[in-house]
């Protein structure tokens, strides 16, 4: 039972998150919500330690559908970056701000990137590209991420200012065309630099939040160095350029690992 221990207390930590919310907000969706989520993840984490190929890819429909087309399309809620400065502003602790709390500010000192790598819908889709592994060096672009996240902050402050009316129509607008930009932005550059990671590196905003967090994270790949032998697979298979052989805090891109667990799967060594 050891080696489940990881999916276990992952479980324990959304269900702890779930019934908290649950009671303290007065509202049973919060339950449902971090319940299927943490069930979800769980269930990958179980499989992808058996060993089944798409494990990951499950947790990744699973959670990103849920999120894109119930929270999303369904509910109209903005679970993008954008809803989170909505929600901020207009001082209200529902929706995205508490998905962004658990899941992309402090929910990183647990499980790093791992958002990006199981549940994230613009990476569900990007997924499907072809190129999982980069064909190129990484460039040195990570820079416009900041551009985006300021690009939001502005957007929904300049709303606020003006005194918009309307403005949850305008939200939920915002995140239809916010996805679809992100999508033939993310499938634009996947082409380009035949990288399917290339807008994780490069554009998104939410690794502004991810990034700082994610270098205390608490689940880390690590090696054992008396097995390695310096073949570097694992750093030609890595999706976002990773280091894993350093097994310091400030290794090569050591807050973009996503966990995809890429690296460990193919380590001939098992050193991982």
């Amino acid at each position: 039972m050891k080696k489940y221990t990881i999916p276990i207390v992952l479980l324990i930590v959304f269900e702890t998150i779930a019934i908290t919310l649950w009671l303290t907000k007065n509202n049973l969706f919060y339950l449902f919500n971090f319940s299927y989520i943490g069930i979800s993840i769980s269930l990958g984490m179980f499989l992808l330690i058996r060993k089944y190929k798409y494990a990951r890819r499950i947790v990744q429909l699973l959670v990103g559908l849920y999120m894109f087309v119930y929270l999303g399309l369904i509910s109209h809620e903005n679970m993008q970056i954008e809803g989170f400065w909505y929600y901020l502003f207009t001082g209200v602790f529902e929706a995205a701000t508490i998905h962004y709390v658990v899941a992309k500010i402090f929910g990183p000192l647990v499980f790093g990137r791992g958002w990006c790598g199981y549940a994230c819908w613009t990476a569900m889709v990007l997924d499907f590209l072809p190129y999982k592994v980069p064909d190129k060096s990484r460039k040195k672009l990570g820079w416009i991420r900041y551009l985006t996240f300021a690009a939001s902050l502005i957007f929904v402050a300049a709303l606020f200012l003006a005194k918009v009316t309307n403005i949850e129509r305008i939200m939920f607008l915002a995140f239809i065309i916010g996805n679809a930009v992100y999508y033939v932005f993310g499938i634009a550059l996947a082409l380009i630099f035949k990288d399917n990671r290339a807008f994780c590196k490069y554009i998104c905003p939410v690794a502004v939040f991810l990034k700082p967090m994610s270098y205390y994270s608490l689940m880390r790949v690590k090696c054992d160095k008396e097995k390695c032998i310096s073949c570097g697979k694992c750093k030609r298979i890595c999706p976002m350029n990773v280091d894993v052989t350093d097994n310091s805090r400030k290794r090569v891109n050591g807050t973009e690992c996503i966990l995809c667990m890429e690296c460990v799967r193919n380590c001939p060594q098992k050193a991982l």
